[in-house]
């Protein structure tokens, strides 16, 4: 094999990674220096000489002359005068000899072995520089397109062709990909497993909301209004803080544009996630009643000790406050960092009504905890609901649940 070739298919892939020239060349040299090695035990007296750019290589051997009597002849750094002098007829003993040695010379299967090497460490490269040009940009957004759909991933190909990927738990659940197709995504974790890359996208990660606002909303990429926290249930909704360094521009109104025109191309991206955008503060008992919106809070207590704070409603704000699924009120719970108890104002109590806490001698405290959990905090209230429903909303049992319906519904018999 003509040693051009395995140096033109280097510097053809060289050139594609952008790979400097210092390094293309340390790396075709110690390809070689090891096919030397191999068949004559050492290369401490071969030059390599490698010009990437026409596909030249050069290796000379160079041997110092010595008498055929002496006992160095045998050293692989000497040459014996009779064989010199083979070389070119006028040599003396003390002289160095250059000779040049032929890739032929080494056998098919060596020069074979420099090839498999030789791709070997564009393997290995390529895998460095994929390493290297991701591991600092965890967080950042890209635009891949789809190269393949698998059960548990997506495969991504990035701008040059590198394979990325993207596990189901980080792809939004109604999202929907074909071949081909182009997918945004933010890197979000960046790992060498046995010397191999992996690099993971994620599109359910709070960063990646952050970012879809950083390219929509002008003002947050000029740093005139920041993102100060993110919660999200990607693909339903998702609760998000901003607050605005320059008092003259409304960050809620910035972030939502007119008529909604800003955050829509968001919800689009996000396969219609809800995104409630609320003026962050300081001040906790304001932040509490933004994050409940749509629900209007009548009055709250706040324990900062056990980081709890009892918030309570209106009759008809408590399914608003709850939400879905008990979803806005979680998400409101991760936002201000705290965990939310909603009750309904005990001034809006019937006067029949009876608070739940009222039958502790006999429904256990941890019953009446589970129902103040989807605010349900008096009897008429969880009377209200059917058997199916307060199964379906809390953790309990539904012998349980038509026990706890007896011993309420005596009260008002």
């Amino acid at each position: 094999m003509d040693s051009s070739i395995l140096i033109d298919s280097f510097a053809d892939f060289a050139s594609t990674k952008a790979i400097d020239r210092p390094t293309m060349i340390s790396i075709l040299e110690e390809v070689f220096r090891t096919m030397i090695r191999k068949k004559y035990g050492t290369d401490d007296n071969f030059d390599v000489i490698i010009n990437p750019e026409n596909g030249d290589l050069e290796m000379w051997r160079t041997r110092e002359i010595v008498d055929d009597e002496s006992e160095d002849i045998w050293d692989h750094d000497k040459i014996p005068l009779s064989e010199a002098q083979k070389i070119e007829e006028d040599f003396e003993v003390g002289e160095e000899v250059a000779e040049e040695v032929k890739l032929e010379e080494f056998g098919r299967r060596l020069v074979q072995t420099a090839r498999q090497t030789l791709i070997q460490k564009i393997k290995d490269l390529e895998k460095e520089l994929l390493y290297e040009k991701y591991k600092d940009q965890v967080g950042e957004l890209i635009t891949g397109e789809v190269y393949q759909t698998l059960r548990h991933e997506l495969i991504v190909l990035d701008e040059d062709g590198n394979e990325l990927t993207m596990p189901r738990n980080e792809q939004i659940p109604k999202d929907r990909f074909r071949k081909g197709e182009s997918v945004k995504a933010i890197i979000h974790k960046v790992e060498m497993n046995n010397g191999t890359p992996r690099v993971m996208l994620s599109r359910t990660s709070p960063m990646f909301l952050e970012r879809l606002f950083e390219i929509e909303i002008p003002e947050i990429y000029d740093g005139l209004i920041s993102v100060r926290r993110i919660v999200r249930e990607p693909g339903d909704r998702a609760k998000v803080a901003v607050e605005s360094y320059d008092d003259r521009i409304d960050p809620v109104g910035a972030c939502v544009g007119m008529k909604g025109s800003r955050i829509h191309s968001i919800v689009r991206e996000l396969n219609n996630e809800n995104i409630d955008v609320i003026n962050y503060t300081e001040n906790l008992e304001l932040l509490i009643s933004r994050s409940l919106s749509p629900a209007k809070v009548t009055s709250m207590h706040i324990d900062h000790d056990a980081k709890r704070v009892s918030v309570y409603l209106k009759p008809d704000q408590v399914s608003l406050a709850i939400g879905k699924g008990g979803q806005n009120i979680k998400l409101a719970g991760k936002l201000v960092g705290m965990e939310i108890d909603v009750f309904r104002d005990v001034e809006e109590l019937a006067e029949e009504d009876v608070d739940l806490s009222e039958f502790d001698d006999e429904i256990e405290d941890w019953m009446i905890v589970e129902f103040r959990k989807i605010g349900l905090d008096t009897a008429r209230s969880v009377l209200a609901l059917s058997t199916e429903e307060l199964v379906r909303r809390t953790d309990l049992e539904e012998n349980t649940i038509e026990e706890i319906l007896d011993i309420l519904r005596k009260e008002f018999e």
